[in-house]
């Protein structure tokens, strides 16, 4: 890394909760991130893509080019075995344009009522892209976790759907689990294992 700029990575996102996550993985190697949020002039990014990969390379390329720095786009979501994948890419507007954890979670509910556990299968998916400041896509990585759905909330952890997505190995929600053991096993940190050397190499070189 030759300057203080390109210690500076911009996550596409203004969740304040998946910034501090990613931050924790990062700021051990250096890394400092920002939120598009300290860029008020950054507009939203349009999420149209049909795919979480899609969506994810597309954050990143347009907050590359909006604000100079080296960028990560990623997006995420839950895939119920019950739902055939929903609410897949539309987790975070699942119940409507702009819902909140709460109307996401009743209307989850709401399509799983009378399917049993057994069931009730799930995996959240994380896509992670790097976009250096031209815009261009130079690192892609994937991973999922998997689980189950079940219907009370546990914990007040994490975000979106956590309280109700169960690690069966270790008998508690994502809401419940402690955040060193979320970091290794989670959908994000299996995606960002794969993804931070590749993007350290890239940083280093530049």
């Amino acid at each position: 890394m030759t300057d203080n700029k390109s210690l500076t990575v911009v996550l596409a996102s203004r969740n304040r909760k998946k910034i501090g996550e990613m931050a924790d993985l990062l700021a051990p190697l250096g890394i400092r991130l920002l939120g598009v949020a300290d860029f008020p002039e950054v507009p939203e990014v349009v999420e149209d893509g049909s795919t979480f990969a899609e969506n994810a390379a597309k954050k990143a390329s347009q907050t590359a080019l909006a604000t100079g720095h080296w960028a990560i786009g990623e997006d995420s979501g839950l895939m119920v075995d019950a739902l055939q994948g929903r609410p897949g890419i539309y987790s975070a507007r699942y119940s409507d344009p702009g819902a909140t954890d709460e109307r996401n979670n009743l209307k989850l509910q709401d399509e799983l009522a009378g399917v049993p556990d057994e069931r009730r299968g799930a995996g959240y998916v994380c896509s992670v892209v790097l976009a250096d400041p031209t815009g261009a896509i130079r690192v892609t990585a994937e991973d999922r976790c998997r689980g189950r759905i079940i219907s009370e909330p546990r914990g007040t952890n994490g975000f979106g759907y956590d309280p109700y997505f169960l690690i069966r190995e270790y008998h508690q929600t994502f809401g419940e689990l402690n955040s060193a053991v979320k970091q290794r096993l989670s959908h994000r940190a299996r995606a960002f294992a794969k993804f931070i050397p590749e993007m350290m190499r890239l940083l280093r070189d530049s």
